[in-house]
């Protein structure tokens, strides 16, 4: 099979058509053309007046050694990669202490489906509910100013991902294809099949629900076990090697393979690690607010005459910009005709984030407005930048008016320095409501200082970004995790054997993508480890019987 890349056609270019683009691009009749599929559709709407579709095109031809010498200079025509998932091993019996997953987000999700795939029969404990319960939940902070700290945005089946955008797309190195591993289990759950060939696919939270649901019930027909409401609090390490958890009940629970797929958010379970001498260190993460403006002016900024376009969808944006202060201010989780989210986990806190659904036909876009920050703005031990986030999510309850209600102010009112007191023409969409202010004093005076020297500044790429009307929510601090639990190369602990840290919360992932890519890699490290483990005995037992 042989893979184009970059073929480049006008918006207009009739989709049933693409075979004849694809022939006269290789130089061939359409009748060479055996077959094809699109691997990948993006566009390139840097001119708004011109946009254009660009194809990765897997094709099938009669000749293809010839089509691959002719175009051998041609960086853009190579013979197509095999991305399909090989398993490193398949078990006919599962050992009798079985592997445990700590976590059922993304990375915990994949990890967990791969070893039962594997037919290791993992345990995966999840602190939060099911994710329908878990849904109510949530919904009761949203809609009654009622947190429950063990079933929320943070916590519960699907993870943090479940309340998002439902992006899946990811720019980590992925040399092995697992990405396309995630994303085939994904349409197989039930997530849309375009997400295996447009260029930023994203499902949206009511189909993640459905699909999460589904996924899980596949672990458990392949013999794993899946306990909710069952947190960990405590670890039992002997001589460097991990031998069992405690979970919140009492139970004792034998393991000397756990996979920590943690949310960055598990901030009770990371002091409690850290208590038991597991190695973790500082990183540097982000924080900011969240911006809401009309999708219509995002979409007519983007794609000029073509906004509406089915094939271009609800228009996003990437911004980035250094200030004087020596500050990176850049755009997060850009959402789409979405809604701003109360994404607490904690009582007394205010957190926001980002949500879309599959449609994106809410009437505001919204971004994360974010500012770098690094171990030196909250020097201490590992724990630090997390009592950082506190500090401020918690100066944002106080400034929300101390119901959950988020602290918010018009841009125009925040370039000028003074409090709001009424809404414009945008109209927020955080629940359960945003109290106007003054966010002068919502984050570090050197954020405040870069996010309005941004501001203006992504007005030269995005007309109307800074229009006085567009509204600001605070706080946007769990951008990624403040922490990073170090592995070695064999992807445990540099100090636990039988401990592997993955995904978001361990400081290896950065979205639903590249977190479930970290749980398949996790995943076969604890297989190869535990599999080298019951090898080595059976060997030292055939010895002994010697």
């Amino acid at each position: 099979m042989i893979r184009i890349t970059e073929l480049r056609l006008p918006l207009e270019y009739p989709a049933d058509a693409l075979s004849v683009a694809i022939a006269e691009r290789l130089g061939i009749a359409t009748a060479d053309l055996l077959s094809f599929s699109v691997f990948k559709r993006g566009y390139d709407a840097r001119k708004r007046d011109a946009i254009v579709l660009v194809y990765t095109i897997d094709a099938v031809l009669p000749d293809e050694a010839a089509i691959l010498a002719k175009f051998a200079d041609d960086p853009h025509v190579k013979i197509a990669p095999d991305t399909t998932y090989r398993f490193m091993a398949h078990v006919q019996e599962a050992p009798n202490i079985r592997p445990v997953v700590v976590g059922f987000g993304p990375c915990g999700l994949m990890a967990g489906l791969v070893l039962a795939q594997m037919g290791l029969r993992p345990i995966i404990l999840e602190r939060g509910k099911k994710v329908r319960e878990r849904t109510k939940d949530t919904w009761a902070l949203w809609r009654k100013n009622q947190l429950d700290p063990e079933s929320n945005v943070q916590f519960g089946e699907g993870g943090a991902g479940t309340f998002s955008d439902g992006k899946l797309y990811s720019q980590i190195k992925d040399p092995k294809h697992y990405g396309r591993k995630v994303l085939t289990e994904f349409v197989k759950a039930g997530a849309p099949e375009e997400i295996l060939y447009v260029s930023k696919p994203h499902i949206g939270t009511f189909r993640l629900v459905k699909m999460v649901e589904n996924m899980r019930a596949q672990i458990e027909a392949l013999g794993g076990e899946i306990r909710f409401q069952q947190q960990v609090t405590d670890i039992l390490i002997e001589d460097g090697q991990v031998r069992g958890l405690t979970l919140a009940g009492g139970e004792q629970l034998r393991a000397d393979q756990v996979i920590m797929a943690l949310g960055h958010s598990a901030r009770d379970t990371f002091a409690m690690l850290h208590e038991r001498g597991v190695f973790m260190e500082q990183k540097p993460f982000s924080l900011g607010f969240r911006i809401e403006h009309p999708q219509t002016l995002i979409d007519q900024a983007r794609f000029g005459k073509h906004a509406g376009n089915e094939l271009l969808g609800a228009a996003d944006y990437k911004l980035v910009h250094h200030a004087k202060n020596g500050r990176s201010v850049y755009s997060f989780c850009m959402c789409p005709g979405g809604q701003v989210v109360a994404a607490t986990s904690e009582v007394g806190r205010v957190v926001t984030n980002g949500m879309s659904q599959y449609s994106r036909a809410e009437r505001n876009a919204n971004a994360g407005i974010v500012v770098g920050i690094t171990p030196s703005d909250y020097p201490g031990n590992p724990l630090a930048g997390m009592e950082f986030q506190r500090q401020w999510e918690s100066r944002a309850y106080e400034l929300g008016g101390g119901d959950y209600s988020a602290p918010g102010q018009l841009v125009g009112d925040f370039l000028k320095g003074r409090a709001s007191t009424q809404l414009g023409s945008v109209e927020p969409s955080y629940q359960p409501g945003v109290h106007l202010t003054d966010l002068a004093t919502s984050l570090p005076g050197y954020a405040i200082e870069a996010i309005r020297e941004a501001l203006p500044a992504f007005e030269r790429q995005i007309k109307s970004f800074s229009m006085y009307d567009a509204v600001l929510t605070g706080v946007e601090t769990r951008t990624s995790s403040p922490l990073r639990m170090t592995r070695g190369e064999d992807l445990q602990s540099l100090n636990v054997k039988g401990l592997f840290p993955a995904g978001e919360g361990a400081g290896y992932a950065g979205g639903i993508l590249s977190a479930g890519v970290d749980g398949i890699r996790v995943a076969e490290a604890l297989a190869t480890q535990m599999l080298e483990a019951h090898h080595d005995r059976n060997h030292s037992h055939h010895l002994a019987q010697r």
